[in-house]
């Protein structure tokens, strides 16, 4: 059995259950997850965007980068399991769809490729942290980090826009 086929099939058994079902035939289920999946993926932006501007020297540069991060990540934390349990139920609900939808496998990677940047960010950047945290500038790797975080969330958000135009939730 091919790749594709196996997501296909797990695609229709994901959208054949209860849960997904509800969704389907709701009929409002789709519009409140899909309006707390917004709210939550505004907030997980907003907050990484303000750690990223400190990180680039662009905002909040009187204040320590760890505390900017310590006031900002618990929100975009919070949003962020909120965005993941509202579009998981987004994506169950049409699954096969959503799996053979470009722009939903762009923002799938998108997605790995900024946890891969927090975690590079995080196990080596952010390591000697305490020897730059109080600097105006941040050093050139965790400027780097910055940059690409905000471009790829950018993309993150544009990709799951156009979601919204190639796959009906009906």
């Amino acid at each position: 059995m091919s790749a594709i086929n196996s997501l296909d099939t797990l695609g229709r058994w994901l959208a054949d259950t209860p849960v997904a079902v509800f969704i389907q035939e709701s009929e409002w289920a789709f519009q409140a997850l899909e309006t707390v999946h917004v709210i939550a993926v505004a907030i997980v932006v907003g907050t990484i965007s303000i750690v990223d501007l400190r990180l680039l020297g662009f905002a909040s540069t009187d204040r320590p980068v760890t505390d900017v991060m310590k006031d900002c990540l618990k929100w975009t934390w919070a949003a962020f399991g909120m965005a993941v349990a509202s579009g998981g139920l987004m994506f169950v609900s049409n699954a096969s769809k959503y799996l053979g939808a470009t722009p939903f496998r762009m923002k799938v990677l998108f997605l790995l490729l900024a946890a891969i940047n927090m975690l590079v960010f995080e196990l080596i950047t952010a390591r000697d942290i305490a020897s730059w945290n109080d600097d105006r500038e941040s050093p050139r790797p965790g400027r780097i980090a910055a940059a690409f975080s905000l471009l790829l969330w950018v993309g993150i958000v544009a990709f799951g826009r156009w979601i919204g135009f190639v796959i009906n939730p009906r």
